[in-house]
């Protein structure tokens, strides 16, 4: 599967951008799909997942109750919707596709088997 992740951008902090993930060359609904970021001069570090049907999802507890992970199996693409945003969310995002996973989507990005080429979120404060 290929991924193209865009919606990225430079936003004050409090506000709020939307990323979308979009896939091609594979059934989509057949992946767990996941956002993870990587900050300058940090780990890569996963912000949240989403089951292959869309009804389990799963945060980072710094983003908890800010953003939103949905997907919609039909466009095959996956959304974070990132709200009141703070400079510490500035990061490259990426995101990433698990197809062998058996069961609940995985919080490791090592788990993940396909990334899109990341999209910069810039947050001024």
């Amino acid at each position: 599967v290929q991924l193209q992740a865009s919606g990225g951008g430079l936003v004050q902090a409090g506000g709020y951008l939307r990323l979308s993930c979009a896939a091609s060359g594979r059934t989509f609904s057949n992946y767990h799909m996941g956002w993870f970021r990587q900050g300058p001069g940090k780990e890569r570090e996963f912000v949240a997942v989403i089951s292959r049907s869309g009804g389990i999802t799963y945060y980072a507890d710094s983003v908890k109750g800010r953003f939103t992970i949905s997907r919609d199996n039909a466009k095959n693409t996956v959304y974070l919707q990132m709200n009141s945003l703070k400079g510490e969310d500035t990061a490259v995002y990426y995101c990433a596709a698990d197809r062998l996973r058996v069961g609940l989507p995985a919080r490791n990005y090592a788990e993940y088997d396909y990334w899109g080429q990341g999209t910069q979120v810039t947050v001024s404060s």
